[in-house]
C-alpha cells in the first residue's frame, strides 16, 4: 500500500476527480477527510468510500468551515500527511460578460480557498508531507469564456512554485495537477442542456490527441502519484493529464 498509515485532506471531495482520489487514496492505505458544499452529496461520497473516511460539510471560501475541517482532523488524527487542494468553480463568462459576482466567486473558491486550504493545514503537518493543488492546462490553453477561471489556475501553479521552496526545510513538496477535459460533472454545470453538454463533451474529444475525455480515476492515479513515495523527489512541477490536449 502506497499511503499506510498517511492522513489525507481532499477538499471538492464528493464528486468528479475529488471522490475518486479519495477512494484511491483509502484503497492505499490513507485515512482520508473530504469536504463539500451539499450533504447529501458527502453523504453518498462517504457511502462509496466506505471505510476510512470521514465527511466534512464545508466551503473552502469560508474560512470558519476550513477552521471546523482542520479542528476535526487534529482532535481525531493530530496529523496532516497529504492535502489535495482540488474544490473548484468554473462559470463560463467572456470579458464583456464578467460580473464583479462572478470575479469574487471564482476568485474565493479557486484561489482564496485554496491558499487557506494549504494555510491551515501546515501546523498538523509535522512529519513533511505533500500538497496537491488541481490547477489546469486552461491556465496555459486561453480557452475563450473561461477568463477569470484560467487566471485563477495560473496563480496556483504560481504559488506551488512559491510554497516548494517556503516550505522545503519542512520536507513538505507542493505540486499542480492540471486536468485536461475530464468526464466529471463540473462540465455539465456549464450548461443548460444536456445536449449542449454533450456536443461539448464531444468536440473536447474531438480536440484532444488521445480522441476521448479523461476519466476521474485517471486523475486520482496522477494524484496518488503525487502524494506517494514514488514521486520523493519531485517538486514545484505541474502535471499535465490531458490526453496531449495542451501539450501539442
Amino acid at each position: 500500500m502506497q499511503l499506510k498509515n498517511k492522513v489525507a485532506v481532499i477538499t471538492g471531495g464528493s464528486s468528479g476527480i475529488g471522490l475518486a482520489a479519495a477512494r484511491r487514496f483509502v484503497e492505499e492505505g490513507a485515512y482520508v477527510y473530504i469536504t463539500g458544499r451539499r450533504e447529501a452529496e458527502l453523504d453518498k461520497a462517504k457511502a462509496a468510500i466506505g471505510k476510512n473516511v470521514t465527511a466534512v460539510k464545508g466551503d473552502v471560501a469560508n474560512l470558519a468551515d476550513l477552521d471546523v475541517l482542520y479542528e476535526t482532523v487534529a482532535a481525531e488524527k493530530g496529523v496532516v500527511d497529504i492535502v489535495f487542494a482540488n474544490a473548484g468553480f468554473v462559470e463560463q463568462k467572456t470579458i464583456d460578460q464578467i460580473t464583479l459576482e462572478h470575479y469574487d466567486k471564482t476568485l474565493n473558491i479557486n484561489l482564496r480557498g485554496v491558499i487557506f486550504t494549504v494555510q491551515k493545514a501546515l501546523p498538523l503537518m509535522k512529519r513533511g508531507g505533500s500538497i496537491i493543488l488541481t490547477s489546469s492546462i486552461v491556465a496555459d490553453k486561453g480557452l475563450p469564456a473561461h477568463d477569470v477561471y484560467g487566471a485563477t489556475k495560473a496563480a496556483l501553479r504560481s504559488l506551488a512554485k512559491t510554497w516548494t521552496m517556503e516550505l522545503k526545510d519542512r520536507g513538505i513538496r507542493v505540486n499542480t495537477l492540471s486536468p485536461g477535459a475530464t468526464d466529471t460533472p463540473i462540465i455539465d454545470s456549464q450548461f443548460t442542456s444536456k445536449e449542449q453538454a454533450d456536443g461539448a463533451k464531444q468536440a473536447f474529444s474531438t480536440m484532444t490527441p488521445m480522441g476521448r475525455l479523461g476519466r476521474p480515476e485517471e486523475l486520482a492515479a496522477a494524484a496518488l502519484f503525487l502524494a506517494s513515495e514514488s514521486s520523493s523527489y519531485i517538486t514545484g512541477i505541474d502535471l499535465p493529464v490531458d490526453g496531449g490536449y495542451a501539450q501539442v
